[in-house]
């Protein structure tokens, strides 16, 4: 057994590939299917570690390049390693900045050694090897590593596909001879764009290395939803049914739940932190902008069926004139909601999973 993780499946869905389990750490367990919220920079906007874990969130994911970049990761490391840095008791998994050479595309080249990227703070350019970012990592002490990849936008040639496969899967076999210690683990991203046929090239050549958890990459890059869908259940019928599987970068609440059913079992995006930024409200009877007047004087809390404290203290025309004078609070108010509709959602799911009843709930949340 891995010194740094175990999971266990303690229940399969009799009409899905569906699962549940238990991810378990050096910092905590993760009751699977998961959902992370994203703090960036070792922080989810405007919330607090206590908040968070009271909303029921049992692991983040904080960002290897920006925490790189500021404060730097000898200052991290100084500090105790990332947990101690940002006060947070919990599993942390670190995204390993791939990613940023698809967002920030303008200022990244891609080479067989890896990336060099400029820094959207200052412009001072950076080289990232496989084997830095590992290393990086290592300095911040999370406990689910992912190596460096090469995510491809959408639409992309077969030929640029075919070559994000080979760097990725080439990068993440180097990925794993850096990792030196035995309390992290090291998942695997499996590329391929919408190429079916790469996607399963990728998977078998990285389930033949081992890795501690297999994740998806490459999606929430402008794929339509038909083809995403049939590409996820391609990709997740070719992965270790033992390891925990990780899509990167979704979604919406009604994503997730389509996902679950093919055999996910953690997930990330920055959607519930961010819409709540701007303004939008998930309910469990569907999106509430707070941007419209109709809410101007709706003395209801957003969602009557909610527990957490801004449902419980606070009305729709409240949030709304923070929301309109740009009120720090109502950055706050709102994502403690959206998070925790999140969890609650994700424990929905988990508890209709177990029951054997998931199917039910596909009708039963808003898209």
């Amino acid at each position: 057994m891995n010194q740094a993780l175990s999971f266990t499946i303690d229940h399969t869905d009799a009409g899905s590939r569906a699962r549940s389990g238990l991810i378990k750490t050096s910092h905590g367990t993760i009751h699977t299917p998961a959902f992370m919220p994203v703090g960036t920079l070792g922080t989810i906007k405007s919330l607090t570690p206590d908040e968070l874990m009271e909303a029921g969130v049992e692991i983040i994911l904080c960002n290897t390049y920006h925490l790189f970049l500021r404060p730097g990761r000898d200052v991290i490391k100084s500090m105790g390693g990332l947990h101690k840095f940002i006060n947070w008791p919990s599993p942390i998994l670190t995204d390993s900045g791939g990613f940023q050479t698809y967002s920030l595309q303008k200022l990244a080249k891609v080479t067989e050694d890896g990336v060099c990227i400029a820094s959207p703070l200052d412009g001072t350019r950076h080289f990232l090897s496989p084997e830095a970012v590992i290393e990086i990592q290592q300095d911040l002490g999370s406990d689910i590593l992912m190596p460096l990849d090469d995510c491809p936008p959408f639409p992309s040639t077969r030929k640029r596909v075919e070559r994000a496969v080979h760097l990725t899967n080439t990068w993440v076999a180097r990925s794993k001879t850096s990792l030196k210690r035995k309390n992290q683990a090291l998942f695997c991203i499996v590329q391929g764009g919408m190429f079916n046929d790469l996607r399963r090239r990728s998977a078998y050549e990285l389930a033949e290395i081992s890795f501690d958890g297999y994740a998806l990459g490459g999606f929430s890059v402008g794929e339509p939803s038909d083809l995403r869908e049939d590409t996820i259940h391609e990709t997740a019928s070719c992965l270790p049914y033992d390891k925990p599987r990780y899509l990167m970068g979704m979604g919406t609440p009604a994503d997730i739940l389509k996902a679950v059913m093919e055999g996910i079992d953690l997930f990330d995006c920055v959607l519930p932190t961010r819409a709540a930024r701007n303004g939008l409200l998930f309910t469990s009877s569907g999106k509430i902008s707070l941007k419209r007047s109709i809410y101007a004087k709706n003395p209801s809390p957003p969602d009557r069926s909610c527990s957490c404290y801004t449902c419980s203290k606070y009305s729709l025309a409240y949030l709304r004139h923070l929301f309109l004078s740009k009120e720090i609070l109502a950055s706050r108010l709102n994502t403690i909601h959206n998070v925790c509709y999140y969890m609650n959602i994700m424990k929905t799911i988990r508890t209709a999973l177990q029951n054997n009843k998931l199917q039910e709930l596909q009708n039963c949340i808003p898209v």
